[in-house]
């Protein structure tokens, strides 16, 4: 672990822990401050990790699925809806590719682990959504959206509209969504990795996403790539 808690602010990473089980809480709160993580809230279900993202700004959520009273899924999208853009929610579930945790991409969570996470891994994942990544592979998202994505008419609105986007800006996307990474993107389209990054900022900021994982979701979702034919 690299102790190094910075978050390119100059201050420590915060973070808040929102699971049911006090149990998992304690022992993600111990594996996060050992690496110089701050821990500024915890929260047993829903509603209290809304109001503890309300009360706090962490960086990155730790958002359990499965809670009383409120949910994960409904937590996470409340604190999208609410304006807190600095603040990154990861899923914690117990199954791999789990239809709740579809839902919760789309509510706008920038990726998922598994809670068998390991603690480096748990720590490295942290650091990479606040560093404004998206957790997921797309391959993964795209292996979600394949099995659980649902008709466009069914589709929550999406911010901004594909119309935007230019004729390259669709390419990349459409690329994007098959799973390829940034550098794989350069090479297939010739293209520098600043390009592609720039590229990729673009679409996010015209559509109004925050990270790659929601723009593979909406790929999928506006019929730019159809599950089961995006090829590799």
């Amino acid at each position: 672990m690299s102790g190094d808690a910075g978050s390119g602010e100059g201050r420590p990473l915060r973070a808040v822990i929102a699971d049911d089980q006090a149990l998992v809480r304690t022992g993600f709160r111990m594996i996060l401050m050992a690496d110089g993580i701050e821990v500024v809230g915890e929260a047993a279900d829903g509603g209290e990790a809304v109001a503890a993202v309300r009360r706090t700004r962490p960086d990155v959520v730790l958002m359990d699925v499965r809670m009383p009273h409120m949910d994960g899924i409904e937590a996470t999208r409340r604190i999208v809806a609410g304006g807190a853009d600095d603040t990154r929610v990861l899923i914690l579930t117990t199954y791999d590719l789990d239809q709740y945790v579809y839902a919760a991409l789309t509510a706008g969570a920038s990726g998922f682990l598994l809670k068998d996470v390991t603690p480096e891994h748990l720590v490295a994942s942290v650091r990479l959504v606040r560093s404004g990544d998206a957790l997921l592979a797309p391959a993964i998202t795209r292996r979600l959206v394949e099995r659980f994505a649902r008709p466009a008419e069914a589709v929550p609105a999406v911010q901004g509209d594909l119309a935007e986007l230019t004729p390259r800006e669709l390419e990349v996307l459409r690329l994007l969504a098959t799973g390829l990474s940034n550098a794989e993107l350069a090479d297939r389209l010739t293209l520098s990795p600043t390009t592609v990054k720039t590229h990729v900022a673009r679409i996010l900021s015209k559509l109004g996403l925050r990270d790659r994982v929601q723009a593979v979701v909406l790929a999928y979702e506006s019929g730019l790539v159809s599950p089961g034919r995006a090829g590799g």
